[in-house]
Order: C-alpha cells, then structure tokens, then sequence
C-alpha cells in the first residue's frame, strides 16, 4: 500500500484568514503553490485589509513580500520558485512592473537563474493593480 502525502495548508502570522475557501498556500511533499496575492499590508485583527498604498510600486512591493512570507512558512525562498504569475490591470504598467521586479529579486540576492514569469492583465477588486502568485519545489 503506499503513502499518501500530507497537504499542509499555509497561513503565515501576516495573513488573516482567507474571505473564501482557499489556502493562502498549500505545500504537498516537495511542492509549494502560493495563491495570488495582493499588496495588502500585514493583517491587523478586527480590521478590514488595507493595501500599502494607491501606486504599483508599493502594490507589487508588498505582494511579493506577502508571497516571500507564505513561502518561508513552508519551508522555501525565491530560488527555489520555478514559476511566477502575475496579474496587472493595466496594460501600461508591463515596464514599471518589470523595472520592480527586477530590482525586488537583485534586493533578495536571487542566486539561480529566476523563475519563468507569465503576466496577464485581468480586472481586480477596485484600487488593487496586481496579484502575484508563485510555485516552487523544495529539494
């Protein structure tokens, strides 16, 4: 008979709980997928999620470091990401997006080559200009 591998649900003590029934991440042996997240701040209890503010810098700033903390909680960094998606609302921001994430993955001493990275553009909640959600593969 064989195993089965445990799915372990991922909330790190930044997130609240989310609004609907999904993981913020879920690890199932050496994978580790992180849902799509947005650039809301760190979650303060009794408090409705607050972006870190109106420009796509701070946005995509804080959703990268929101997705750097679900992988730490399993057990992962950014060199161990083997694909990156992200969701822009606006077609025109494809370069500043680009110029940010760059700069964000140098600041965390990436040292393999990066992830493959898709970009979409989709339509988010009013305010919200990108999501980004990833997957890696721990060794």
């Amino acid at each position: 008979m064989t195993s089965k591998t445990t799915k372990t649900a991922l909330t790190p003590a930044t997130h609240t709980a989310p609004p609907a029934r999904f993981s913020h991440g879920v690890r199932k042996g050496n994978l580790l997928q992180v849902a799509g997240q947005v650039g809301f701040l760190p979650a303060v209890e009794g408090q409705p999620p607050t972006p870190a503010g109106p420009t796509l810098r701070e946005q995509t700033l804080q959703a990268l470091a929101n997705v750097r903390a679900i992988l730490a909680e399993g057990g992962a960094d950014w060199d161990d990401v083997i694909m990156v998606r992200i969701y822009l609302t606006d077609t025109d921001h494809f370069a500043e997006l680009n110029e940010i994430y760059n700069a964000y993955l140098d600041e965390q001493g990436l040292t393999q080559p990066p992830a493959a990275r898709t970009t979409v553009y989709v339509g988010l909640p009013p305010g919200l200009l990108v999501e980004v959600d990833a997957l890696a593969v721990l060794d």
